[in-house]
């Protein structure tokens, strides 16, 4: 397409060029760019780009649902300090990129004192992995880099249709996998002692 087709006014059917004009090119945009568009968008800011994500299934929000009260339950019993939330909760992991985990925990050191703002430090995160191709990639690949780079303890990927839980542990400035559960398993890391998930439970969910 022409640069001269883009700057005609949008027909019916046609994407909003006008509105792209209002937002900063791919590469530029700041983190106060992007908490403007954040308001009622699912994205991420990745290396001043924005991605905007898929939004959740109903599946998808169940086996969320299930992580957080299962990680509550251990923590309560354990008494464990600390918080766990779940997206949209904008987490600043380093300049320029601002992830959403599907689950997050904060220790207590790491709380923000202002309740009004974000976290800038996670402990421990897991992600359900949403369908296709890109979700795959982001949460296998490209987010596994981001959050070893932000120093997060532990990385737990919930893949509904591999029926997989992959549990990663930072060692140094990467992660090593410290298990692969499937059927039958029960998946279990480090950051916790004796926190555990079964993984057919998870993944019975929904029916």
């Amino acid at each position: 397409m022409s640069d001269a087709s883009i700057n005609l006014p949008s027909k019916s059917g046609d994407p909003t060029w006008e509105a792209a004009y209002l937002l900063p090119p791919q590469g530029q945009w700041t983190e106060q760019d992007f908490f403007k568009f954040h308001t009622n968008r699912m994205a991420e800011l990745v290396d001043g780009s924005l991605e905007v994500l898929p939004m959740p299934t109903w599946l998808h929000q169940l086996i969320v649902d299930f992580l957080v009260m299962s990680i509550k339950s251990h923590l309560s019993d354990s008494g464990i300090g600390g918080i766990v939330l779940f997206a949209p909760l904008p987490t600043k992991l380093f300049p320029g990129t601002i992830r959403e985990p599907d689950v997050l925990f904060v220790s207590p050191e790491n709380i923000p004192r202002d309740p009004k703002s974000y976290p800038k430090k996670l402990d421990f995160v897991m992600e359900v992995v949403s369908d296709g191709a890109e979700a795959h990639e982001r949460d296998y690949q490209a987010k596994r880099i981001d959050y070893a780079k932000a120093g997060i303890a532990e990385y737990w990927i919930v893949d509904p249709e591999e029926r997989l839980i992959t549990v990663l542990g930072l060692q140094g400035n990467a992660y090593i996998t410290l298990g692969e559960y499937g059927s039958g398993e029960v998946a279990e890391g480090q950051y916790w002692k004796g926190f555990t998930i079964s993984v057919d439970q998870v993944f019975s969910i929904g029916g």
